[in-house]
């Protein structure tokens, strides 16, 4: 319900700067909270029976196909993790992009919430127009977490396993 009557270029311009602030905002807030947070063995981050090992998302979304082409932002947010792809196979790395697999879901998460402030002062219609917008931008990423996490999950059982073998030898 819009409360604040401003002229329609001002309205126009906070859309724009404000929408960039509440993209920001929960990542730098994130990158601020401690790693236990972000836990990928936690219910909100496990991978639920319904997403079939993230392959739901390979089926209806076709995430493999398009998910190289997002943006990733430890190009413009300094001391953020690269998760364009996992720096070497080790334990240590695996375990670092899960945890930051989690960070950037929640990042996401956060950052489509705040889609309503727009309706304090623009015209009804526009909070749907916002919401929209929130969706589409944060969504994308929100799925290639979830596709992620559990193929990363898998490498690191199966080099758990193989280490497991190679010390019971």
């Amino acid at each position: 319900m819009q409360i604040i009557f401003l002229p329609k270029a001002v309205s126009i311009l906070l859309c724009f700067i404000l929408w960039p602030i509440f993209q920001i905002v929960p990542a730098v807030v994130c990158l601020n909270l401690p790693e236990r947070f972000f836990s990928s063995s936690s219910y909100f981050y496990q991978t639920h029976k319904w997403e079939k090992n993230g392959l739901i998302y390979k089926q209806l979304f076709k995430v493999n196909k398009w998910k190289r082409f997002l943006p990733e932002s430890s190009a413009l947010i300094k001391g953020s993790y690269n998760k364009k792809s996992l720096e070497s196979f080790s334990k240590a790395s695996m375990n670092q992009f899960l945890l930051e697999s989690c960070r950037a879901e929640m990042i996401h998460l956060l950052a489509i919430l705040p889609f309503w402030v727009f309706g304090l002062f623009t015209p009804p219609m526009v909070i749907f127009w916002m919401l929209i917008y929130a969706l589409t931008v944060n969504l994308p990423c929100i799925i290639v977490q979830r596709y992620n996490r559990p193929r990363i999950i898998r490498l690191l059982e199966k080099k758990t396993m193989k280490s497991c073998q190679n010390s019971s030898k």
